[in-house]
């Protein structure tokens, strides 16, 4: 059985999905069969990163919770974006969007769903596609969904911008996942200012949460120049932040 990893902030906008998306593919290029489910059903947005359309996607994690198909039917095979960018073929990623329909994302929001068919469904994913690592890119703050994805994880991603908001909010999710039980949990501090002196940083960070921080990530133009259109570790595998993204994955792995 693979392992779970949740991706988590506080609050919105600290770079959430493109740290997961960046983890995922870098455990791919290792060799391992990865799978990244998008539990941001209010505000989805993954997807975008490797290249899907909303109509390039028959089914959606939508459709399983309303139970309209089974939950590996919506997994979609994105590993062609490995040998693409001329990384090694050697492990696989499978994407597992949101629906981005107008209709779909305002009945959840009026109506809600059974999030406990979530943890039923990252079971089946894990067994269905025989995955190394499921991880969930989850919903910003806490609520019953995100409190669930912390429960069932081995290991929670804690990304944080170094913003006294992020600081303070941070420190909740941080207490709540140690009343939780989390196997593992580590720091991601991200957006980091090339004025910022990042070991001081990283010294602070894990002195006020008694968390290891597993890397620094750091603003950089191309990342915006790129305006989500791809994986950056893909298409600048040798850049400072696609190393950094490497020190995550090996932290996660260690």
């Amino acid at each position: 059985m693979g392992n779970i990893i949740s991706v988590h902030s506080f609050r919105g906008g600290t770079g959430k999905s493109n740290t997961t998306a960046n983890i995922g593919c870098s455990l791919a290029i290792l060799g391992y069969r990865v799978g990244i489910v998008d539990t941001d059903i209010q505000s989805p947005g993954i997807h975008v990163l490797f290249g899907l359309e909303s109509e390039d996607t028959e089914h959606a994690l939508n459709d399983y919770l309303w139970g309209r198909c089974d939950i590996t039917d919506v997994a979609r095979d994105v590993s062609h974006l490995l040998t693409s960018h001329n990384q090694p073929d050697k492990g696989s990623i499978f994407l597992i969007p949101s629906s981005l329909k107008t209709s779909e994302i305002t009945r959840v929001l009026r109506e809600g769903y059974d999030v406990g068919l979530l943890n039923d469904g990252f079971q089946q994913l894990l067994q269905g596609l025989d995955l190394d690592f499921l991880m969930i890119d989850t919903h910003p703050g806490l609520n019953e969904e995100t409190l669930l994805s912390i429960t069932v994880s081995d290991a929670l991603v804690l990304i944080l911008r170094p913003d006294r908001q992020d600081f303070q909010g941070t420190a909740v999710t941080v207490d709540v996942a140690r009343q939780l039980d989390v196997p593992k949990m580590v720091l991601v501090a991200n957006k980091v200012p090339a004025v910022f002196n990042k070991d001081s940083l990283k010294q602070q960070i894990e002195s006020t949460y008694s968390v290891p921080v597993a890397g620094v990530l750091p603003v950089c133009e191309e990342m915006f120049q790129l305006g989500s259109s791809d994986i950056f570790c893909l298409r600048y595998p040798d850049h400072p932040y696609s190393l950094v993204i490497r020190s995550i994955v090996q932290h996660l792995l260690d």
